[in-house]
């Protein structure tokens, strides 16, 4: 996978449970080990990509949706006022660099959870969260990967279509599959052209057939491994074991392969 120069626009998502940011935190830390500065963002409500990082004081890092001074500022409305006249479209070239947080070549952004009721939300937090993941996708010659929730909530249609490939992680269940059959649907609906799978937790062969024959037609980009290790890292901030990186190597060569073609 060495040597490779693009720019790459990745959103992982899944099913809770399925070992989604720690997926999306392996692949960050691998392309980080490449030489490559990645722009990392936390856009599941539950944000734990700071952690999974190994970024220290994670209970400094207050998130964008919080953030109701600069919500109000770059809209025209403070948090939860769906109800209320704001700017849809509002300034944000200039947020990331005052908005993440570095570690290495590491720049993360933990957009928060915003507050819905019913079929959604209309308000001037998910206006400001939507248009700094579009800029963030459409503007920045960066290498981004976007820690989504299994909805891709901040992402509207236009953005969608950049981004270069949006990975289902999945494990060797039911509940696993018909989610990500979910968010295959959601992805045509939204024009999604590139939309592979990785098969998490994985045991052996009959794992690995079990999620091939139950997602026909979604192409399988690779397997990570069940390692008690891996959770251990996990939880600790720590590096994967190295059979992870070899794993994570070989599904963004496939990434990559289909990115360039």
């Amino acid at each position: 996978m060495r040597g490779w120069r693009m720019s790459l626009k990745l959103a992982v998502t899944g099913k809770g449970g399925v070992g989604k940011t720690t997926t999306a935190a392996l692949i960050i830390r691998h392309l980080a080990k490449d030489g490559k500065r990645v722009i990392a963002i936390d856009a599941d409500p539950d944000a734990n990509l700071a952690s999974a990082l190994g970024f220290g004081g994670t209970e400094k890092i207050v998130p964008i949706a919080d953030m109701e001074t600069l919500v109000e500022e770059r809209t025209g409305a403070k948090p939860g006022r769906s109800g209320s006249f704001f700017t849809i479209n509002p300034k944000v070239d200039d947020l990331p660099e005052k908005l993440w947080i570095e570690k290495g070549p590491i720049r993360l952004m933990v957009m928060g959870t915003v507050k819905k009721g019913g079929g959604g939300c209309v308000c001037p937090e998910s206006a400001l969260l939507k248009n700094l993941v579009s800029h963030v996708v459409l503007y920045r010659d960066d290498v981004v990967v976007m820690d989504m929730e299994a909805g891709i909530e901040h992402l509207g249609r236009g953005t969608a279509t950049a981004v270069d490939m949006v990975i289902v992680v999945v494990e060797p269940g039911r509940r696993s599959v018909e989610t990500a059959e979910k968010i295959r649907k959601l992805a045509q609906d939204l024009g999604i052209g590139r939309l592979g799978v990785v098969g998490n937790k994985v045991r052996g062969d009959a794992d690995m057939s079990f999620i091939r024959e139950n997602l026909p037609g979604m192409k399988v980009l690779g397997f990570i491994p069940f390692d008690e290790r891996l959770i251990e890292a996990d939880l600790e901030g720590r590096e994967a074991p190295e059979e992870m990186d070899r794993a994570i190597d070989g599904i963004l060569g496939q990434i990559i392969s289909a990115a360039a073609g």
